[in-house]
């Protein structure tokens, strides 16, 4: 008995377990920071390439001219975005059916080769990233 008691006034040990029970919830959260950080570095980044598709397009005459320059400018310009590649966009322009006088831009990217789905975090969005940027034709 007298053991048993010298054992639990003892606290040699308790930095060890305490660290044993809060690390993995530490890591857990912190490598779900780091997803998400990414993730949405990524979307900003999807949206930033339709924002600069819809001005590039705005000097096409018809919808099938905005179509080609919006897909031109992604293919050809060098997108200096960390962790996207050009292959996994899509891009559409599409007219807007409830005012003639402009159009939108649509971009996806397929983000599933990012590096986040690999790290072991939890409640991830969604790997298909759409954005949209619509511009007015002929100005103000």
């Amino acid at each position: 008995m007298a053991i048993l008691a010298r054992m639990l006034r003892h606290r040699g040990g308790s930095s060890a377990v305490e660290f044993a029970i809060i690390a993995p919830i530490f890591l857990l959260v912190l490598l779900t920071m780091i997803a998400y950080g990414i993730y949405l570095m990524t979307a900003h980044s999807v949206q930033q390439v339709a924002a600069d598709a819809a001005r590039t397009a705005v000097a096409g005459l018809n919808n099938n001219e905005r179509q080609a320059l919006a897909k031109d400018f992604v293919t050809r310009t060098s997108l200096g975005y960390v962790f996207m590649d050009k292959r996994y966009f899509n891009v559409t322009v599409g007219q807007d059916l409830n005012n003639s006088n402009q159009f939108t831009v649509t971009v996806e990217y397929d983000a599933t080769e990012l590096p986040i789905w690999n790290l072991y975090s939890y409640a991830l969005p969604e790997k298909t990233i759409k954005r949209f940027s619509t511009i007015r034709i002929g100005g103000v």
